[in-house]
Order: C-alpha cells, then structure tokens, then sequence
C-alpha cells in the first residue's frame, strides 16, 4: 500500500484523577482518526507524561518519582495501545514513554503498534542538556527500520531530527517515510526541529511528520510549557509542494493534521526529480578541499 492517509497529532497534555479518563481520551483521538480513514496515527515526543498526574502532587512535581511511577502503568498502557490499533485496523505511533531498563537506566521510547499488535520501538538517540543534566535520560544507540504493510518507517525522537547521518542510515535501509514524535518549550525549540525535519526531507528526497505536544500544563516539572504545530514534509521538486510542506496545523490548537501520501512517488522523484539530493549524497565525502 503506497497511497494512504496519516494523521499527524498537536497533542494537548492534559490532567486525569483516573486511568479511564485517560484510556476515554486516548480512543477519542484514534477514533476521531480512524473516521477520517487514517490508516498511520502519529503522536508527540512525552504525551505520555500526563500519567504522571495520577499519582499525586508529591510524585508530578518530581522529575525522578514520576519516571519510577510510571512503569506500573507501562502494561495496561501497551495493551490499550494495542486494542485501539486492533479494533480500528491502523498503526499508531504512541506518544514516547520513558522506560527503566534493566540496569536501572531511563530511555525515551516510540513504541508503533499495528493492528496485529507492537511492531517495535525506536529509543531516542540524542539527548538534550535538560534529559541529560537535569532528568537523567539516557539515550539509545540503535538506529532503526520497521516494516509494516504502508512501507518502511523510521522515527526520530525530537532532537534526533537534527542529525542527518541518522536519517540518511534509514533511509538508505528502505525507509521512505520518517516519524518525529517532538515535545518542545519554545518557538525556537519548536523551529529546530521543524527546520531539521525539512532538511531531512530535502536531502533525502522523503516524507517527514512531525508531531508536537501542545498548551501548558503548569503542575507537571517535566511537560509544563508546550509548543508547536503538526505539520508534514515532502521533497521539493517536481509534483509536491513548492514549500515542501503537505500539510501543517495551526499553532498550539489541539487535534489531528491529515495528509495523504504516496510513497511510490518518492521513487519517481529520485529518478526524474530536478535533483538529484539523495543520490548525490556520498559525493560530498570525495570532496578535497579544507
């Protein structure tokens, strides 16, 4: 299947007293995507902090106690994901989730589920100064591609998307269409990424969509200042958008941006395109010079 719709989710982080209210507003959304016949869900970077709500003002106030907290509800949060992705027949990508490891390490992990239930997870490679210096996430060291019925995927986790030797490693292994689940607390930590995911696109000649969180959240120490708009990239070339971007949102309004792709066209773009950006790209290493 080269031609489907995807909704690309701006993501407000809400505040729950019960895992129902949130399990309610999670089907809410994938139903409300599922109408428009969307058949890939792709939520933000962190949407999953808003669980930390349901344990107490003592446990969301605290950068540490949240992520330990958290775990418990990691099974019920999978099988959720699941029966929504089952039910409406479609592949979601979740908000990220941080996930204790084994040696007690912290990761940001994208899980995407699919209608026969979880296809993989993709660890965010690259850490900011705050999940470095003051949340004490680790990142991962595995770049990888997922194969599903729409085609090869990769994701990036926020600031991953300004690195393009990770994005050109995927899509050299197939991947057409990347995924950038994003959380960030500025316009300028919004533009970053939003600057990065185009570039990626532009070099290598793919889709990119974005997905941020959204609004305030002033009790949370992790999510509390959100900004951002969901927006989809193309190539800029021939039979696509003379800006690059398929679709956008408008800034911080909570709800789905819908676009529909067709990843047979990369291919046609990467052999008739006016550039030639992605075949091109190892002739910058032969390069002399400085």
């Amino acid at each position: 299947m080269s031609k489907f719709t995807l909704a690309t989710a701006q993501y407000d982080i809400g505040f729950f007293h019960q895992w129902e209210e949130f399990a309610e507003k999670l089907a809410r959304w994938v139903t409300n995507a599922a109408q428009q016949d969307a058949r890939l869900l792709v939520f933000p970077e962190y949407g999953s902090m808003e669980l930390a709500s349901l344990f107490g003002e003592t446990v969301y106030r605290d950068l540490q106690q949240q992520l330990h907290a958290m775990q418990s509800l990691l099974p019920k949060w999978h099988d959720l994901h699941t029966e929504l992705a089952k039910r409406h027949n479609l592949f979601i990508l979740a908000s990220s989730f941080p996930t204790q490891q084994n040696d007690g390490r912290f990761v940001n992990r994208a899980y995407l589920f699919g209608p026969t239930g979880l296809v993989d997870f993709q660890d965010k490679l690259m850490m900011t100064r705050f999940e470095n210096e003051q949340w004490h996430i680790s990142g991962g060291d595995q770049i990888k591609v997922m194969d599903t019925e729409l085609g090869r995927i990769g994701i990036h986790i926020c600031y991953d998307s300004e690195f393009p030797m990770i994005a050109n490693r995927q899509v050299a292994a197939g991947a057409d269409l990347l995924l950038v689940p994003s959380c960030t607390d500025t316009q300028a930590g919004f533009h970053r990424v939003r600057i990065g995911c185009q570039a990626r696109a532009l070099e290598n000649q793919c889709y990119v969509v974005q997905s941020p969180t959204i609004g305030n959240a002033p009790w949370s120490e992790a999510v509390d200042v959100n900004t951002g708009r969901a927006s989809v990239y193309t190539p800029v070339d021939y039979g696509f958008p003379d800006n690059g971007i398929l679709a956008e949102g408008e800034d911080n309004q909570a709800g789905w941006v819908f676009a529909t792709v067709d990843l047979s066209e990369i291919a046609r773009i990467r052999e008739q395109g006016q550039v030639f950006n992605y075949r091109d790209w190892p002739k910058q290493f032969n390069l002399n010079g400085l």
